[in-house]
């Protein structure tokens, strides 16, 4: 079968290059959607040792202590404007994500700021899921302490590899024997949940290195693996190295994650997604049907997102270090922030499809039941797509579920962009165009509903 394997990650849809200029939105707007309990708050922290070569996450380097404190300073003029809308809505959070960037780049003064900020200024439920991100050369003993301290339940670190020779390939900054001292220091700080990420298809990787890493992995007891194959987008520094030549052999990866998932079953992780990899008895490693981030979230911060019904918010696209720090110059210099200017209106057809891509790449699947009490048709009928991928092989019925295969889920990469929508991958399209990438475009036909 003709194919391009590695099209797209749908870890969200729409992505935020289909997002536009908004006008006349505010997230007064928007209370109903944070009424009552939950609800999920995201705090972005922007801000790295370096710029990992395959990062096209809106991030910096180089900014000081002084420059963190003077953006911490602007969330907490942020959160003093929403505090009022949340007492209004009686909001209750019932998690929290700090991601970035690398959270832990920051001192553990500005750390403690962080937590306490949050809890002055939300109701944060006292059993709430407190998620952080960490990096190999971050993560230290005093703050793992502060982290526990402060009630984090869920750490993950990105290793992506145990060599040192594809960590420079990546341009990774760390090196693999402190990525081995940061994970053993980690599973042994008290956290409820640990996972750890890895990369396939680096260029001089093989099978054998991707699955010894993989191993290696294990050996350390995390609740979680993700595994993550290569992509270089649009303001990646491994951007240049592909125009100069450098190849990314997709065969190869489609192999090495073969190897690695077959090993992974072999020793007890369930695989819940193409990335996901699972130990069935940690804590919340249970397989059950969730709203799979449908619930409202709040992005505090520069560059997270906001998802509030059908308004997805988020400050405009950026990737490369001037565009960052130029949206970072204009966040601090925000006024109202509860004026909603960049993001997209969903409509219904849109809230479909995003319902079916969020649910139908992790299992339990896509719940038809669920579908139909929200949408009031049958999915099937609404994406007849969904009958060829069964022909196929890529899905099967498991009871309420549509469910992708073990051959589906290894092209969840394929498959998933197939839904994408004819207007928002227009607007990716022109987004790529002005901003002069050159990927190949998804290969497929649009099915209109």
């Amino acid at each position: 079968m003709n194919m391009k394997r590695y099209t797209q990650y749908m870890y969200s849809y729409p992505h935020k290059t289909a997002y536009g200029p908004l006008e006349g939105v505010t997230l007064n707007q928007y209370l109903p959607d944070l009424a009552g309990p939950g609800h999920g708050l995201y705090l972005h922290l922007p801000f790295c040792e370096t710029k990992c070569g395959y990062c096209n996450l809106f991030s910096v380097t180089g900014q000081g202590e002084t420059a963190i404190d003077r953006y911490l300073d602007t969330v907490e003029r942020q959160l003093r404007q929403y505090e009022p809308l949340f007492a209004s809505a009686k909001s209750l959070f019932t998690s929290l994500t700090i991601g970035g960037g690398t959270p832990l780049l920051l001192t553990e003064a500005q750390l403690e700021r962080c937590f306490a900020m949050i809890r002055r200024y939300t109701q944060l439920a006292r059993d709430a899921e407190i998620i952080i991100e960490t990096a190999p050369n971050q993560t230290a003993k005093p703050k793992l302490a502060l982290l526990k301290d402060a009630g984090v339940t869920r750490v993950s670190m990105g290793i992506q590899s145990f060599f040192d020779e594809e960590l420079k390939v990546l341009k990774r900054s760390h090196r693999a024997e402190k990525a081995r001292e940061s994970l053993n220091l980690l599973m042994n700080s008290g956290f409820s949940r640990v996972n750890a990420d890895f990369i396939y298809g680096v260029p001089g990787q093989s099978v054998s290195s991707f699955l010894s890493s993989v191993k290696e992995a294990v050996s350390f007891g995390p609740d979680e693996l993700f595994l993550y194959p290569l992509y270089v987008k649009h303001g990646a520094a491994l951007e240049q190295e592909l125009n100069r030549g450098l190849v990314l052999d997709e065969d190869l990866a489609f192999r090495q994650y073969e190897a690695a998932s077959e090993w992974l079953a072999s020793h007890g992780y369930r695989q819940d997604s193409m990335r996901r990899f699972v130990r069935p008895e940690s804590p919340g490693g249970s397989r059950e049907f969730s709203d799979c981030g449908f619930g409202s979230t709040l992005s505090l911060g520069c560059g997270g997102r906001s998802y509030l019904g059908n308004l997805h918010s988020c400050t405009p696209y950026a990737v490369t270090r001037e565009s960052c720090l130029e949206q970072l110059v204009q966040y601090e210099e925000t006024t109202d922030f509860c004026a909603v200017t960049h993001g997209i209106l969903l409509s219904e057809e849109e809230q479909k499809r995003r319902f079916v891509i969020r649910h139908l790449l992790i299992l339990p699947g896509l719940p038809l039941t669920a579908y139909r009490e929200a949408f009031h048709g049958d999915a099937a009928a609404d994406f007849p797509i969904l009958h060829e991928w069964m022909e196929q092989g890529f899905l099967e019925e498991q009871g309420d579920c549509l469910a992708l295969t073990e051959k589906g889920m290894g092209l969840s990469d394929y498959l998933g962009p197939m839904l994408i929508s004819k207007e928002v991958q227009d607007k990716m399209t022109q987004w790529e165009a002005l901003h002069g990438t050159k990927h190949d475009p998804i290969q497929r036909e649009f099915k209109e509903l």
